[in-house]
């Protein structure tokens, strides 16, 4: 599993930077800077407080708090200890963390103080029970430490501080020996899915997998020694931690960690901070655009040159106006899901314009991917099947949850994503949608991604969101969801007529609605699922 890599663990590639890049600065986290042999301190640091707390090998070691030098620390000083980060959903409820938390017996948990105005203990309390018999929670037995990322605490817990204060009698001696047991097959992390369909399931991959992945990430899109990189993708999700925080260490990119994305204070960090490379969701970048269009070009943003994205679909004019309005050199698409180490497919450089834009680009070495038919065949080049992947990034399984894996991973190895895609001659993938948010209509399958692609292409629009909704004619219609661009009118007659202009009659959406905003999930998916309800809700009023 660790092929040709140097390290054989997250913790030995920790000091290999530290050896590397020295007196580089790793971590730019508001006014607090730190180099990368500064950073390891931290992190030995961390890893004697979590020994003294009494994780063992394997125990594990929730998460729950925004992007921070503090989350990477407390992080990377668990895998160095030997335990296993479970990173959690910032946007949880406490009934969600509870979840979580006693799903995989935790055994410590670092968490924010207040986030966004809420306490995320006093979330806990409420839905796991005050404190009992020396525990901070009733409900979660096994976690025996929870830890604030802040210079106070409530009662039975501890502040940061006073936590690392307490690991400074464990020698480093101990901490070399326990950092020694970690090896490359050893569970690095379990991260939950979002759980949209049902109780989250938590992913299980290798120290090795994510090592191995992320060298080729950052070595397939160019992140450099000196490069300067943005990471607002949360760091509980794959794009944020691994291929933020684990490609800067490979690499010796400076990381500079964005706790809430807002358009302006971004702009902000990228003048400031000479931000070269910027990865994200595209409505990370649509409201880049946004702000540009509305406020003017106030900022300077010349040092941009690497942007890195992927969705169930990115259009063809958003990837045109990021290298126009927002003078990326590079824009580079890519496919993957938490399942996958979060990457199958990527982009090249030196890839024609119209591959990066149409299509998520091919398999990573040492991966295949297929799209397969419903009979489990292969597709012909061309034609929609699922995407299912096999190779090395695939992981070990759900936690304790066989039934789940089998599901997922078949016999074979192959990875059945749930995913609609097309491969072409080349192998590049052009993801087209989920298989639950296809609708029929007419007879005719309408993959709302599509036409999204399509909508998404007039002047006046932002971004599109398209689901189907009940017809008694057609069986399914879509329903178009738009954000319009700052200052863009247009009407609903006008959308319709463009479409019908664009695309076959079936996928012609019935319905167009203008938002201010659109349902998303932390990592910037919009949430079909809350915007079907929304029509079934309109449905049944006009009804009743």
């Amino acid at each position: 599993m660790q092929g040709d890599l140097e390290w054989g663990s997250i913790p030995a590639l920790v000091d290999s930077a530290a050896d590397r890049f020295g007196d580089r600065e790793a971590v730019v986290d508001g006014n607090v800077r730190v180099t990368y042999a500064q950073l390891r301190d931290r992190i030995r640091r961390a890893a004697g407080a979590v020994i003294a707390a009494g994780v063992v090998k394997g125990d594990r070691v929730g998460i729950w708090a925004p992007n921070s030098l503090d989350w990477i620390v407390s992080a990377l000083g668990t895998l160095t200890a030997g335990g296993v980060v479970v990173p959690m959903n910032t946007r949880y409820k406490g009934a969600e963390a509870t979840y979580v938390l006693g799903k995989t017996r935790a055994k410590a948990l670092f968490v924010s103080g207040t986030f966004l105005g809420t306490s995320y203990v006093g979330m806990l309390r409420q839905a796991a029970g005050g404190a009992a018999e020396g525990r901070a929670f009733t409900d979660l037995p096994e976690l025996s430490r929870v830890v604030v990322l802040a210079d106070s605490a409530p009662d039975d817990c501890i502040a940061w501080p006073d936590f690392l204060a307490a690991g400074d009698r464990v020698t480093d001696a101990e901490i070399d020996a326990r950092k020694a047991e970690v090896g490359p097959d050893d569970t690095g992390d379990i991260i939950f899915t979002s759980g949209t369909t049902g109780q989250p399931k938590g992913v299980m991959t290798t120290q090795a997998q994510t090592l191995r992945v992320f060298d080729t990430w950052a070595s397939v899109v160019g992140l450099t020694e000196g490069d300067r990189y943005f990471v607002v993708n949360p760091f509980f999700h794959t794009f944020g931690y691994k291929a933020g925080v684990i490609a800067c260490l490979i690499k010796g990119a400076t990381l500079v960690p964005q706790a809430v994305f807002d358009a302006d204070a971004t702009m902000s960090v990228i003048q400031s901070e000479k931000i070269t490379v910027l990865p994200g969701a595209p409505t990370i970048y649509t409201s880049l655009l946004d702000a540009v269009a509305r406020d003017g070009h106030t900022y300077d943003l010349s040092s941009l040159r690497l942007a890195v994205t992927g969705a169930a679909a990115v259009p063809l004019s958003l990837v045109t106006r990021m290298a126009e309005e927002l003078g990326f050199d590079s824009v580079l698409t890519a496919y993957g899901l938490t399942e996958s180490c979060g990457t199958a497919t990527m982009c090249r450089h030196g890839d024609p314009a119209e591959i990066i834009a149409a299509t998520s680009g091919r398999a990573i070495p040492g991966v295949e991917v297929a799209t397969m038919d419903a009979d489990g065949k292969p597709a012909p080049a061309g034609e929609s099947g699922e995407v299912w992947v096999r190779g090395y990034n695939v992981m070990t399984e759900y936690f304790e949850d066989p039934e789940e894996t089998a599901k997922a991973v078949d016999s074979e190895g192959w990875l059945h994503t749930g995913d609609v895609g097309v491969l072409d001659e080349q192998g590049n993938l052009r993801i087209t949608d989920r298989i639950k948010d296809m609708f029929i209509s007419g007879g005719f399958n309408a993959y709302p991604a599509e036409i999204e692609s399509v909508l998404s292409g007039h002047p006046a629009v932002s971004e599109a969101a398209v689901v189907g909704i009940p017809d008694a004619r057609m069986g399914e219609v879509g329903k178009a969801y738009l954000l319009l661009r700052p200052g863009a009118e247009v009407t609903v007659e006008e959308i319709v007529a463009y479409c019908r202009a664009e695309m076959a009659n079936y996928k012609v959406p019935r319905a167009v609605e203008f938002v201010t905003e659109l349902p998303r999930n932390p990592s910037g998916k919009v949430l079909k699922f809350e915007l079907r309800a929304k029509a079934a809700e309109e449905a049944a009023a006009r009804k009743s």
